[in-house]
């Protein structure tokens, strides 16, 4: 199993609001975000995560790297989610299945493992194609909104919803064929990760949802407090 962040969003939100440190190195509940991460990837398995992230938070990704965390990282400045995912396409090309969150999602370390236990589970037991985090905790100011069957088998992913159950939560578990699916979103000029979402049940591959109780995006300053609450319930 490998496992990738996409960290290379430009925090603008944040910045307007006075935090000026790149995001993948806000802190919550004193660590910052891509360290904690790491540790959490780590302690489900990953020999190694790699990463995508702009070029000022470059030097920040060196001194980790000549500390010995075991990353891999590429500097890019790419104009969306799925544009950043495709920049990790080369690390994620081997053959096997990965774990991918952006650096941004903040939830439970218990509930995360457990993710990784259900996802691989799916695998040994053929049930699926990829399994996606989602929560019913609605607080993004533009959620994508997951329709599921009784089987948490997801049937649609949708911009808006009269009676929402889930939301999708940025953390994605796929198999490589996964990424042919995105190739396509690239060659048809899409910009958006939930398109290529959409587009991988289009192209018939079997998703489930698997729900976290919360999952915090730290979009806002306000966020981060938000991410410090849950952390210490």
């Amino acid at each position: 199993m490998q496992y990738a962040i996409i960290a290379a969003g430009e925090g603008s939100r944040l910045l307007q609001e006075g935090v000026t440190t790149p995001k993948p190195f806000v802190r919550v509940c004193g660590e910052c975000l891509i360290d904690r991460l790491i540790r959490i990837f780590r302690a489900a398995g990953a020999e190694r995560v790699n990463v995508v992230c702009r070029p000022e938070s470059e030097c920040l990704m060196l001194e980790r790297l000549q500390a010995g965390v075991p990353l891999t990282y590429i500097v890019r400045t790419p104009p969306s989610s799925m544009h950043s995912l495709y920049e990790l396409v080369p690390l994620l090309s081997d053959g096997d299945s990965f774990v991918l969150t952006t650096v941004d999602t903040v939830f439970k370390d218990r509930e995360f493992l457990d993710f990784v236990k259900a996802f691989e589970h799916m695998l040994a037991r053929k049930e699926g194609d990829g399994l996606m985090g989602v929560t019913d905790y609605i607080d993004d100011e533009k959620p994508l909104y997951v329709k599921t069957d009784e089987q948490l088998y997801i049937q649609s992913f949708a911009d808006c919803d009269a009676t929402p159950l889930y939301v999708s939560g940025g953390v994605y578990g796929l198999t490589p064929k996964s990424l042919l699916t995105l190739q396509g979103c690239i060659d048809r000029g899409e910009r958006r990760m939930r398109n290529f979402q959409r587009a991988l049940l289009s192209d018939g591959h079997k998703l489930k949802a698997w729900p976290f109780s919360k999952v915090i995006d730290v979009d806002h300053a306000a966020d981060i407090v938000k991410a410090e609450a849950l952390l210490k319930e």
